[in-house]
């Protein structure tokens, strides 16, 4: 290995760890339906990566009379029992090289724009110590496009951004992660993220190890920054 590994690495989950994106697809279809409206995959694509209250005032715009909140609580419950009864379907290679991660002694944190209860939900499936942290979308004032979220699991970490590596698959997610000044991978999925601006995009996680990560990190972890600690 020619260069360390980051201090952590800040996981986003819908589409980066799991891909849950069909289950919330298919809970806002039944949703705009029950109120007469249509719903496309094309509809869909456009709430990849946004902020759960945001994604609520769009559904709002298309019929669906309920409170942003309300439409976020009623979405979330639809997609935790779709997961209860399918179970988590984790995206190819990402639950190895979280695993392989935490062997090497990296910290890790879970990012989400999703509630915590939705978060802790999806972590459960997890048979190992998976995260040292969870930052949810009901525990930040901004959602991703903001770097908030990410800037949170650093200070809970007591961390440097910079000295940090930030997984995506999202432009929302995408933008958040370079703005906290974190070095960025995306992985795409549902929508593409050239000119995004991350350091770097890989195809997918399968087959990559923490070598993998320290050389992006080592690429791209800007000169100045510190050892680590906050």
């Amino acid at each position: 290995m020619t260069s360390r590994l980051p201090a952590a690495v800040l996981w986003d989950m819908d589409g980066t760890l799991v891909d849950t994106e069909p289950h919330w697809m298919a809970a806002e279809t039944e949703l705009v339906e029950s109120y007469g409206g249509a719903w496309s995959s094309e509809d869909a694509l456009q709430m990849v990566g946004l902020g759960l209250l945001d994604a609520g005032r769009i559904l709002q715009g298309r019929g669906v009379r309920m409170d942003a909140a309300a439409i976020v609580d009623r979405l979330t419950a639809d997609v935790l029992a779709s997961l209860a009864r399918e179970g988590a379907p984790f995206r190819p290679g990402a639950r190895e090289l979280l695993r392989s991660l935490r062997e090497a002694g990296v910290r890790t944190a879970l990012v989400t724009m999703s509630l915590r209860r939705m978060a802790q939900s999806v972590v459960d499936f997890i048979d190992f110590d998976a995260f040292d942290l969870i930052v949810a979308g009901d525990e930040v004032s901004r959602p991703k496009p903001y770097p908030d979220p990410y800037l949170r699991a650093c200070e809970l970490l007591g961390l440097h951004a910079a000295d940090t590596v930030a997984i995506e698959d999202s432009p929302n997610g995408l933008r958040a992660a370079v703005a906290s000044g974190a070095v960025s991978i995306g992985v795409p999925h549902m929508v593409s993220l050239e000119g995004v601006g991350g350091h770097t995009l890989w195809p997918t996680l399968d087959g990559r190890t923490p070598d993998d990560i320290a050389a992006v990190f080592g690429a791209h972890r800007p000169a100045h920054a510190g050892g680590g600690e906050a």
